[in-house]
């Protein structure tokens, strides 16, 4: 039978721990909130180098070529470069469906100059097994055929991919042999040591990449884009400040040479509703902008906007007045 004395030590440590996981919540709640305060220098701004994930749509005939007319329009008024198109996803066998129209959209594109990346991907939890070599060989079929419809590069989108994933480090490495532009979305970075291990303890996977397996993958890709939205953040200064951490920890990981895109929300529909009000394009930029300030001048270095369509007027008007051309804001 356990004596009192002994259930009485438990409920300290047990308060003791919850006491600490509170403090350190508190710490880190508050080092965001610092991150996010002083103001941006004038020249860290989009240098031109920034990035648009675009739907299904456009190249399963939903979309037109007048729709790509538009659309090249309306880039020709921003700093994108790159566009990652929804191309997949993979079936779990590691096969690909593709759409007949792909080609129609890839060459209209062309026309206008813009450059397109297949954006290839599949939830891994349970459905897609990248450690079968055999789905890995069928991803790489897959993308020889992509490619072979006239796309630029490929952008890979696999979630979740656990911290320390020799697979995916496989495949990135495979992949280079079938095109020569390669780019990947990532988790967002362990912020401070400790955090990956407890956001993983409680939902069941790595919701951040240490360090170490964040630049692996980077040493085999020429883009990287952190998606730093779903953040949990309940307020805009948090949010703002984590992503702050998260480009000032990418900058000091991703070479000169190679693109760092810091993904922003131009999407409504968060699983939190307070993450709608806390998340958003202009919070985003303006961290993105204090990152580089602190860091200093670096050309490959710009904004992924998510997603095409889901994006707002408002969305579009705060990546033109916060990065694309950021005007003198007070906060």
């Amino acid at each position: 039978m356990v004596s009192r004395t002994v259930v009485r030590r438990g409920l300290r440590l047990v308060a003791l721990a919850a006491a600490l996981v509170v403090l350190l919540a508190g710490l880190v709640a508050g080092t965001h909130h610092v991150k996010f305060t002083g103001a941006p220098e004038d020249w860290a701004k989009s240098t031109g180098n920034d990035a648009l994930w675009l739907g299904h749509m456009w190249v399963d005939g939903r979309k037109s070529e007048a729709d790509v007319d538009d659309l090249a329009v309306r880039l020709s008024r921003t700093g994108i470069k790159d566009l990652y198109v929804h191309t997949g996803p993979f079936n779990p066998d590691g096969t690909l469906d593709l759409e007949p129209q792909t080609q129609v959209f890839t060459t209209a594109a062309r026309r206008h100059g813009l450059r397109v990346s297949a954006w290839l991907g599949q939830a891994v939890d349970g459905i897609l097994d990248l450690d079968d070599p055999a789905t890995r060989t069928n991803i790489l079929t897959g993308v020889q055929r992509t490619m072979a419809l006239g796309f630029d590069g490929i952008h890979y989108n696999f979630e979740p991919i656990g911290d320390g994933d020799a697979e995916f480090l496989d495949l990135l490495e495979r992949t280079r042999a079938h095109t020569k532009l390669l780019s990947t979305s990532t988790p967002q970075i362990e912020p401070y040591p400790g955090m990956r291990l407890a956001a993983r303890v409680t939902i069941s996977h790595d919701k951040y990449w240490s360090p170490g397996y964040f630049s692996e993958v980077v040493e085999r890709v020429d883009q990287v884009a952190i998606m730093t939205y779903d953040s949990f953040m309940p307020a805009e200064s948090l949010y703002g400040g984590h992503v702050v951490r998260q480009a000032e920890r990418a900058l000091d990981l991703v070479p000169q040479d190679k693109l760092l895109l810091i993904g922003a929300p131009a999407y409504h529909d968060h699983a939190f509703a307070w993450s709608d009000a806390s998340e958003s394009v202009a919070t985003a930029a303006r961290a993105a902008r204090l990152a580089l300030s602190a860091h200093g001048r670096r050309d490959r270095y710009g904004l992924a906007l998510y997603v095409d369509f889901a994006a707002t007027e408002q969305d579009w008007h705060e990546y033109t007045e916060q990065w694309f051309r950021p005007a003198l804001q007070v906060w």
